[in-house]
């Protein structure tokens, strides 16, 4: 067979210039031009005639991010010139007598100076990269190291969203070895360290800690699931490639090509205009994004800084002005435990109040117990207290030389200090959950918000600022309590009228009739989604069975582990639970007796199914529902377990998801036909 044809191979090409274009648009200038759907139809496009025409991919290709298979280890890479390392300022005095140093080498060398024009941008805390393009395509990407020798990461480097796997420009360079920071920002570092908190694995110290040790990992697709970001600032080795003559030059070069560089960056008027930027960095510096540790300053000529060169590992003509340290000693006067929304308790260390990064602290997060005993903090010790993202301050560590000899050793308390109920820490489990549930006041707003949910209760009306109001006022602390609401008491709250009052009132009354299978959602349970909910409710046929089923006999139910069973068991022997529900019941919450199809019923009965794109019949949620009334399971993504995915229009990857796993997709004018014919 030939290979494909002209018109493929124009659909290929042109679909990656569009991806990469969308890529800049939204990765590099943070301004979006089509929704994300629109991407992924196009991404979707581009595997599948990928997947058609493997010989058509090529590794600068869009879908060639991930790499399959992880690296043994990491080779060393030799720098075609040193990544230097720039001296600091810690005061206003550090940075004039730099000024100074700058204006009499460059008057020592014949250069007439009034005032210096320097370049300022924030000093990203993360790691060091250097990325070489040949001919315009990313073939490296290295670790600082000591800055002569750093290691081989191509294969984390193209994982992040905003490395350009081809720089954009017709008449590409024929090298241009460019430099920059890799970080982590906030929002993924707190996420991450949050997943391995509650998994009892060790927490990053930093964002620059774990932007580092991402880029360390042998394989890469732990390092595309970590979110990295970076920011260019400069160049090493060029050829064929015309360098500016000013700092401010290369990154508006760097820009243009493609290469992300810093929003914040400012073209500035000598040291006065040095010393003003930092400031407003400063005062930016909680609202940013990203993590920062002052900012640099660079004479922005080149020329000026080929005269001024270097001293030892640092050039002459730049600088970092450092922020205030971010660490600092202190006392654990007390440790406490918080009860979070979804009932996990944290031990936070309260201390003797310390000036840390221009803030005073007087808290510190130990993430979790596993926390608190690998790092041994004690009531009493001295503790190295950091600014840990510049938001959430952490102990470091404990300064063992200085603990007192009356210190007291911290236990995992046994009932919840907000309500009083167990306090259950399951086998292998890093966090320890109260199990109040719908009693527990720490866990009450988000449990009422998801009862209100479309797909629990379905209470039209209910949102967020009405529930916070409801809870503060004390007229609802449990689910149970919504029912009891009288328009009278509704009409007192804030922004609610007596129409909007009788509405609400309306739509409580209707959502008491629901199904077995909504009603067990709607509890909040841990682990129990929309589909075990409907499993569970098929299995006992009442709640009555299923309250008073142990773990062996929970575990009989298809798709019910020890883990579920233990946390269906345990919701359900909690004497608080079980009297918001009676309540509920008692308030006239109700459902129909649930039908449980046979297995021989309809074909699907007992089949998974993934739902993906838009149906043009019906929403995603009436053809769970269709699905589920014969017996069918619908679940969110796609493994070797599913047996179809029912494709509308404009899927998303889960469709090329179940082609690689060899799925079978239906359209949604066949399901409907095999739903109604039984294939």
């Amino acid at each position: 067979m030939g290979g494909p044809d002209k018109k493929v191979i124009a659909e290929v090409e042109r679909l990656r210039r569009e991806i990469e274009e969308h890529n800049y648009r939204y990765f590099v200038l943070d301004a979006p031009t089509i929704p994300d759907a629109e991407y992924d139809r196009l991404m979707q496009r581009l595997r599948e005639l990928e997947a058609a025409h493997p010989e058509l991919i090529t590794p600068d290709s869009p879908t060639q991010r991930v790499g399959a298979t992880p690296a043994g280890e990491f080779r060393p890479v030799r720098h075609s010139r040193p990544m230097l390392s720039l001296d600091n300022a810690f005061s206003e005095e550090d940075v004039t007598a730099f000024g100074k140093r700058v204006a009499d080498r460059l008057r020592a060398n014949g250069v007439n100076v009034k005032e210096i024009p320097f370049v300022g941008e924030p000093k990203i805390d993360g790691a060091a990269v250097s990325l070489r393009y040949e001919e315009g395509k990313l073939v490296l990407g290295a670790t600082r190291g000591d800055g002569t020798v750093g290691e081989d990461v191509t294969h984390n480097i193209r994982t992040i969203r905003g490395v350009p796997l081809r720089l954009r420009t017709r008449k590409p360079p024929a090298v241009l070895e460019v430099r920059g920071e890799v970080f982590m920002p906030k929002k993924a570092f707190e996420e991450l360290n949050r997943r391995a908190a509650e998994r009892g694995e060790k927490v990053f110290a930093n964002p620059r800690n774990a932007a580092a040790g991402s880029l360390r990992q042998l394989d890469p697709s732990v390092t595309a699931r970590r979110q990295l970001d970076v920011f260019f600032y400069g160049v090493g080795e060029t050829e064929g490639w015309r360098l500016p003559g000013t700092q401010s030059g290369i990154l508006e070069a760097l820009q243009e090509l493609g290469l992300k560089t810093s929003p914040d960056w400012e073209l500035l008027d000598g040291i006065q205009g040095c010393l003003t930027y930092y400031d407003t960095i400063a005062k930016k510096r909680p609202d940013l994004p990203y993590d920062i540790d002052g900012v640099v300053y660079k004479v922005n000529d080149l020329e000026w800084q080929r005269v001024l060169g270097f001293v030892a590992r640092a050039p002459r003509w730049a600088i970092a002005h450092k922020f205030p340290a971010q660490e600092e000693l202190t006392i654990v006067r007390r440790v406490e435990f918080q009860v979070g929304r979804t009932g996990a308790l944290t031990p936070v260390a309260r201390l003797e109040p310390v000036f840390v990064g221009g803030v005073t602290v007087s808290n510190a997060t130990l993430h979790n117990f596993d926390e608190l005993r690998r790092k041994d903090v004690r009531e009493g010790d001295y503790v190295i207290v950091r600014r840990a993202g510049d938001v959430i301050p952490e102990i470091v560590s404990v300064v063992l030389e200085k603990r007192p000899p009356d210190a007291r050793i911290v236990e995992l308390p046994t009932r919840c200090p907000v309500c009083g109920s167990e306090v259950q820490r399951l086998e292998g489990e890093a966090v320890a959950r109260c199990v109040g549930g719908l009693s527990c006041a720490a866990q009450r707003k988000e449990s009422l918000r998801h009862f209100a949910s479309r797909r629990a209760m379905d209470i039209e009306g209910l949102g967020t600022e009405l529930i916070d109001q409801l809870v503060e006022s004390g007229l609802v602390k449990t689910p149970a309590d919504l029912y009891a609401l009288e328009v009278e008491q509704l009409q007192g709250l804030e922004r609610m009228g007596e129409k909007s009052a009788k509405k609400l009132k309306d739509a409580l009354e209707k959502s008491k009739q629901t199904t077995l299978a909504k009603f067990l959602y709607a509890l909040g349970i841990r682990e129990v989604g929309e589909a075990t909910a409907n499993t569970l409710a098929e299995h006992f046929g009442s709640l009555e069975a299923l309250m008073d089923a142990d773990e062996t006999q929970l575990q009989e139910v298809p798709d019910v582990g020890p883990v579920v069973a233990s946390r269906v068991r345990a919701f359900f022997q909690e004497p608080h639970n079980r009297q918001v529900i009676a309540d509920l019941i008692a308030r006239g919450v109700n459902w129909p007796v649930p039908v449980r199809p046979k297995a021989s019923s309809h074909p699907f009965s007992g089949k998974t199914f993934v739902l993906t794109g838009t149906l043009s019949t019906m929403t995603r949620d009436e053809a769970k529902e269709r699905l589920m009334s014969v017996g069918a399971k619908v679940t969110s993504s796609v493994t070797r377990n599913t047996d179809y995915v029912i494709v509308g229009e404009n899927p998303g990857s889960k469709a090329a998801k179940a082609s690689q796993l060899g799925v079978p997709c239906l359209s949604e004018e066949e399901w409907l036909h095999w739903m109604q014919n039984g294939r």
